[in-house]
């Protein structure tokens, strides 16, 4: 067998073009983690629905609904949903509970009249460890078929520096691309404003998908119907509240009872949308009610609890699938982003009141 020598010049060329592709493998990689995670280029990514949030917003706080207080309670199963999904929180009778009542605005210090919006985010654990973690508004739809579109309506949106209103161009270019905002914008003009936590109900604007014991999937949307009565609140009345009327009032019901809200699942039909947030399915469509929570007491959440949880409504168990529903799959970024920022800068030592430590009266902080 003969035996070939490549001279010392051809071996160092070889070695050159070795280490040269390794090196363009790598910056590939590299570019391409940079680019997905928004550093380069332009577009948009979860962080972008961050961006604006300003440098002196309070550390330690959730970026949006900052103003919230914790619940504990529980989930009473009542078996409608085992046929389903093979989730064990549908047939477990006592399920922990542990959630948030929250206003519609990222200021943790809002007064409670800022905002139409009154939010329940929730976990449940059932006995086999699996978790499940929702986050519900009292809008029952999104504003936008997608999440790029709700940064395209910010940006519509803002004021024009020279009227102080919105670019009508600007306007209209977005109802053109969005024509079902003209909707959500229509119901957030005439949608009334709640008195109590207590009587809200809360909706999941994404469907979801069960998936029985036979692995049948089943596409839903759910919401928590209270079982205590809806009061409207005049703009009046509004006027007049004090700037935490919301939550004192959640304090004084609690003090006398339990509250009591109704897992409604709403089971799809085909030909109906799993993929689009901002169209609500038929009235007629058929619903069951999988259980009851029942949430016993609030706590400050600066106690931790509901504080150091990522209510992030795509960590599901197993039973539970998520639908292709594209503002679904945004926000799991999203949140992530906002659960990173805060806990860094609680590690850091950064939070003051968001984990019950005043600031220190200093130059720095005058």
């Amino acid at each position: 067998m003969k035996k070939y020598f490549f001279p010392a010049d051809s071996k160092k060329r070889k070695t050159g073009i070795r280490l040269a592709g390794i090196a363009l493998t790598a910056l590939l990689l590299v570019s391409a983690f940079a680019w997905s995670a928004g550093l380069i280029g332009q577009r948009n990514t979860t962080r972008t629905f961050l961006e604006n949030t300003p440098d002196s917003f309070p550390a330690g706080y959730r970026r949006a609904h900052g103003k919230g207080i914790c619940f504990e309670g529980t989930f009473h199963a009542s078996g409608n949903a085992v046929p389903l999904s093979i989730a064990q929180v549908f047939g477990q009778k006592d399920v922990p509970a542990v959630g948030r009542f929250s206003l519609g605005t990222g200021n943790p210090h809002a007064p409670d009249n800022s905002s139409r919006t009154v939010s329940m985010a929730l976990m449940l654990t059932s006995a086999d460890g699996e978790q499940w973690r929702m986050k519900l508004n009292n809008k029952p739809f999104f504003g936008t078929r997608d999440a790029v579109g709700f940064l395209k309506q910010i940006e519509a949106f803002k004021p024009d520096p020279t009227t102080g209103k919105p670019n009508p161009e600007k306007v209209a270019a977005f109802l053109k691309e969005y024509p079902e905002a003209k909707k959500s914008m229509e119901y957030d003009a005439k949608a009334p404003w709640t008195k109590s936590f207590a009587g809200s109900e809360y909706y999941v604007i994404n469907a979801f998908l069960l998936i029985d014991s036979n692995g049948k999937e089943h596409p839903v949307r759910w919401s928590m119907r209270p079982h205590a009565s809806f009061v409207s609140m005049s703009a009046e009345e509004r006027k007049k509240a004090g700037p935490n009327y919301l939550f004192d009032e959640l304090k004084k019901r609690l003090e006398k009872a339990p509250l009591y809200w109704d897992l409604v699942l709403t089971i799809a039909e085909p030909g109906d949308p799993v993929n689009d947030p901002s169209q609500q399915w038929p009235a007629n469509r058929k619903q069951i009610i999988a259980g009851t929570l029942e949430v016993n007491r609030v706590f400050d959440q600066a106690e931790g609890g509901c504080r150091d949880i990522n209510f992030d409504p795509t960590l599901v168990p197993k039973g539970i699938a998520l639908s292709d529903d594209p503002v679904l799959a945004a926000r799991a970024g999203i949140y992530s982003h906002s659960y990173n920022d805060r806990v860094r800068e609680i590690g850091y030592g950064k939070a003051t009141d968001a984990v019950g430590k005043p600031k220190k009266d200093n130059s720095q902080n005058k």
